[in-house]
């Protein structure tokens, strides 16, 4: 009787060990969720949208490391979720907007003395977002991300076109926010004005459904 017992007794605690054990994804938690990790699944075909993080800049640089180019403190972008499995897993979704306020951006590009518009093109672009926080966009097949800067110069107006052939950056639920760090862009056109490089770096926060903000599991 005493042997049964103990067996009994181990038994239900490896059942209480794994049950302790299991992922996110035992309960049918989604990859992204409002209402805070473990929500809400966020539902196929809801639109984001999201800001600049408050008192942030989006800036494109001619280095990694310099400090010279183009900055705006206005931007925003919008997707389509697409597909939103249980975590952990990758929810997808189709950027659909992603655009600079041009009254908003400087230049401090010797010779350039304003910022007449910033344009993001070949747009749907898609994107896909880990269960680790990882953010991947893309471009269409057969297609390139792009990006058209126009500048004020001395000489008149000038036109920049950049492009790469993706985007990585990094999703973090304390503020529903995601960040993009020194993004290279390899310029495809444009005068000696235009550098031949720019490194995209932005922080967009709080990613929300509807003014609910999203966090992925």
């Amino acid at each position: 009787m005493r042997t049964r017992t103990l067996l009994a007794l181990a038994t239900t605690a490896t059942a209480l060990a794994l049950t302790a054990a299991a992922p996110a994804s035992a309960d049918g938690t989604a990859v992204l969720t409002t209402g805070g990790p473990g929500g809400t699944a966020v539902a196929v075909g809801d639109t984001l949208t999201a800001p600049l993080a408050s008192g942030t800049s989006a800036t494109l640089y001619s280095s990694a490391t310099g400090t010279s180019g183009v900055v705006c403190t206005s931007s925003q972008f919008t997707a389509s979720v697409t597909g939103n499995p249980d975590a952990p897993g990758t929810a997808t979704e189709s950027v659909t907007g992603h655009s600079f306020d041009s009254s908003s951006c400087s230049s401090n590009v010797t010779g350039v003395l304003g910022v007449s518009g910033i344009t993001v093109d070949n747009l749907p672009y898609t994107a896909s977002v880990a269960s680790d926080g990882t953010l991947t966009v893309l471009p269409a097949a057969g297609s390139t991300i792009q990006t058209t800067v126009k500048l004020r110069t001395l000489l008149g107006s000038i036109t920049c076109v950049y492009q790469a052939p993706s985007l990585n950056g990094k999703a973090d639920n304390a503020d529903s926010g995601i960040a993009f760090t020194n993004q290279q862009f390899t310029k495809v056109s444009g005068s000696s004005l235009c550098f031949a490089n720019g490194y995209f770096t932005a922080k967009y926060a709080p990613v929300s459904d509807n003014g609910a903000a999203v966090s992925v599991n």
